[in-house]
């Protein structure tokens, strides 16, 4: 008997296949079963009402997709009254997602959303800090340390830093997260990105520039996961270009212990449940009955050549 299960702190999934927020919705429903997804992940929420960014807000490039959304939100008390009571409905550990403009603002949107029925909470310190001139948090492990203690502070559920694929400090940036009381790290968010129409010479995206992903996000990504898991004893969530069964596996190895789609779900809205079945005929092709056995074990020694005198 394979089992897929695995843990996320005090959390067990019954599997580590969940979306990446921002690529995930109620409609979904009528597409794929919910039930056998090991976590939901909701779409970033905000305390406030937003309406996004300007359009255009999407544009496809070869192997990857380029967005700039500008997290639109309802707010977040239609959030707990509408939201949350469709998902009570699954047995799936519901992960909301949030954001916000400043450290206090972050904690108290952790504070709200700290209601019956959320089982975590991925906060998204990968967005401008309006107290560090438009830098992410993410970016720098100060800023992330404080944004994080302020949050432990206001909720006992757990906490899931989603990280920048920006910044120049990943295994830091993943230490000072846990430091502060992360219980997981998602890693990681889109890379900012740019692309111009040569005809017009404008940029495609109505806000200039945007957030790379899809398949050629992967490498990045991954090497960031490894870092990351390296780097602390947390759960690390792999996130960036999984579309394929062989992603999955490679995030796992590197030392993820679950992962998140996002892009894959656009172009084939069964994504998720294909790759859960894929892995789990992995498993049984390779021999390997827990996926823990499958977890952070990348043969990673470095091989030494010898010179000759």
């Amino acid at each position: 008997m394979v089992s897929l299960a695995t843990r996320i702190g005090d959390l067990r999934l019954k599997n580590p296949i969940m979306p990446a927020s921002g690529t995930f919705s109620e409609d979904l429903a009528d597409v794929l079963d919910l039930s056998r997804l090991g976590a939901h992940v909701t779409k970033t929420i905000t305390e406030e009402m937003r309406g996004g960014n300007p359009t255009p807000r999407v544009c496809e490039l070869p192997g990857a997709m380029l967005n700039s959304i500008g997290i639109p939100s309802k707010g977040v008390q239609h959030f707990i009254d509408h939201v949350i009571p469709f998902y009570d409905r699954y047995d799936v550990p519901l992960v909301v997602s949030i954001s916000a403009h400043s450290a206090d603002d972050f904690a108290r949107l952790c504070e709200t959303i700290s209601v019956p029925g959320v089982a975590a909470i991925e906060v998204n310190i990968s967005c401008p800090n309006i107290e560090e001139d438009g830098k992410a948090f993410a970016l720098r492990p100060a800023t992330t340390f404080v944004v994080m203690e302020k949050m432990r502070g206001a909720t006992d559920l757990p906490l899931w830093a989603k990280l920048s694929p920006n910044t120049g400090e990943p295994s830091e940036v993943a230490q000072a997260a846990e430091a502060a009381g992360a219980d997981a790290l998602v890693v990681s968010n889109t890379l900012l990105a740019m692309a111009i129409d040569i005809e017009s010479r404008r940029p495609k995206l109505g806000n200039l520039m945007g957030g790379l992903s899809g398949p050629s996000l992967k490498p990045v990504a991954l090497r960031m996961a490894y870092q990351c898991a390296k780097s602390v004893s947390i759960p690390v969530i792999g996130c960036g270009g999984i579309s394929t069964v062989e992603d999955v596996v490679e995030y796992l190895i590197a030392g993820a212990r679950a992962v998140q789609v996002g892009t894959a779900t656009f172009i084939d809205p069964g994504a998720m449940t294909r790759l859960l079945d894929g892995l789990e005929a992995f498993l049984r092709r390779t021999g390997i009955d827990d996926l823990d056995d499958l977890v952070g074990s990348v043969r990673d020694e470095v091989a030494i050549m010898e010179v000759a005198p």
